[in-house]
């Protein structure tokens, strides 16, 4: 067993940060610095807890924010340790912002290409079972709240010459929210209000790529990425994921666009440790591509405090994506996209030479949402909602879920050869599912089920799961 290190620690009680996140900021700081590295094993709680003099549930909150974080690695038996692929700063210092982002000259303003047709989703018929990822749970907000902000719209007039970044009042409380809800140290100017994840995507990749372009999405992946991509005549690079998120090791040197999902990856749902986030960044800075960091359903976590947006970690590097569309519904038509300001000046160009725009009473309804405190209760309602889905998809079928972490969906690892029967025998009985096979650009690599608890009630989550748990193979079979 190795020696326990020596971690010089102080906690200050008169400090408004709680003693806790004191302790796992001070852990965090040495890690990156290079006090303390990989391997090097830290003092139990019990132990810490004492040479501080705080209580060991402070040390214990430390311990958990830092396991989350992947910046910590518990072996049973044997202590806590400071995680394999730590990376400090070089020389102990913080590392740069990224250069400033290069817009190409004359970058085309192509015309999306033509997709097979194909019939929307719709809601599922009376007493079935919706299990597919990707919608919210749309009857759950405050009918007072919402009359509301649509009354405060219609006071205003209409506006003849829409601005393309959004109203200001707007941007700077999505400014603030990001501050507050994912620690995003961002100004209102760098803030652009869009449609929604697939037009603020839409909108980077028409002002970055040239044809031919190659553009890389995580595999498996969302596949509107993919399309976005492919219809501003990029090549569509694979960008293979483990169970954390992409594998910065897999990344090629030539690709100008990175679309990614850090937060929770969609759809295995892992949540890209801190170091492999600045091994990211990194990757970055070395070969000057953008990162499009999807922020879709960050605002719902059901462990830890939410890990800290790329954009935060590198401006200059970064390009933030947001909606309004998992945590109050698609239907409002609303996003944000965060950028360093001469990228969001292109973009905002672009907008105006294509007349693109946002809704002016979606944009004012929103704004009265985000005034009042409103939106924010509404979020906290819904995530002790679908923290409780999520318990009984875990309870149910827990040995196979993974990503269950975060968001409103999660997978459930199977056998290549069971998906396809358990699907359709489901969807005889009412259940309709979702696979990790649509969801992949190329052969099938993680094989499974994508489980969406966001529009099922905790009733038809529990049937649903019944009837998938009664489906499965039997163990050892």
């Amino acid at each position: 067993m190795r020696p326990t290190v020596d971690v010089p620690l102080t906690v200050n009680r008169e400090c408004a940060v709680p003693l806790a996140v004191q302790v796992a900021g001070q852990l965090r700081d040495a890690m990156r610095a290079g006090g303390l590295r990989a391997g090097e094993r830290l003092p139990s709680t019990r132990g810490l807890a004492a040479l501080l003099g705080v209580s060991r549930t402070v040390v214990t909150d430390a311990y958990q924010q830092l396991y989350a974080e992947g910046w910590l690695d518990g072996r049973h038996g044997s202590g806590t340790y400071v995680a394999d692929g730590t990376l400090p700063h070089e020389n102990g210092q913080a590392r740069a912002v990224g250069a400033p982002v290069s817009v190409p000259a004359g970058a085309p303003f192509s015309a999306p290409l033509s997709a097979p047709r194909r019939a929307h989703r719709e809601a599922a018929p009376r007493g079935v079972v919706d299990l597919r990822p990707g919608r919210p749970w749309v009857s759950g907000y405050d009918e007072t709240a919402w009359r509301r902000a649509w009354r405060s719209a219609g006071d205003l007039p209409l506006n003849a010459f829409p601005d393309p970044y959004g109203h200001p009042e707007l941007r700077e409380l999505l400014a603030e929210h990001l501050r507050r809800a994912r620690a995003v140290p961002v100004g209102a100017g760098n803030v652009m209000v869009t449609r929604g994840t697939g037009n603020g995507l839409d909108l980077i990749a028409a002002t970055l790529l040239r044809p031919g372009d190659r553009a890389g999405v995580e595999e498996p992946g969302w596949r509107a990425a993919r399309r976005i991509f492919a219809s501003r005549g990029a090549e569509v690079v694979p960008c293979p994921v483990d169970e954390q998120g992409v594998i910065v090791e897999a990344l090629p040197d030539d690709l100008r666009v990175l679309y990614t999902t850090p937060a929770h990856q969609f759809p295995v749902g892992g949540r890209l440790p801190i170091p492999r986030r600045e091994r990211l960044l990194a990757w970055a800075r070395r070969t000057g591509a953008i990162v499009v960091e999807d922020d879709y359903d960050a605002e719902f976590r059901y462990d830890v405090a939410p890990l800290p947006a790329l954009y935060g970690l590198d401006p200059g590097r970064v390009v933030l994506l947001g909606t309004l569309s998992k945590s109050l519904g698609p239907d409002v038509g609303l996003g944000w996209l965060v950028a360093p300001a001469d990228l969001l000046d292109a973009v905002a160009e672009r907008r105006m030479y294509v007349a693109d725009r946002t809704s002016g009473p979606v944009q004012r309804a929103v704004t009265t949402l985000l005034e009042r405190g409103d939106l924010d209760r509404h979020l906290r309602r819904m995530r002790l909602e679908y923290a409780r889905r999520r318990a009984a998809i875990v309870e149910a079928l827990g040995p196979y879920v993974r990503g269950d972490t975060a968001g409103l969906h999660v997978m459930v690892t199977l056998p290549a050869g069971v998906v396809p029967g358990l699907v359709r025998r489901a969807g005889e009985r009412g259940v309709l599912l979702d696979t990790t096979e649509a969801h992949h650009h190329g052969p099938t690599r993680v094989h499974g089920l994508v489980l969406g608890y966001g529009s099922a009630s905790r009733a038809d989550v529990r049937r649903g799961c019944a009837v998938i748990r009664e489906l499965m193979p039997a163990e050892g079979a």
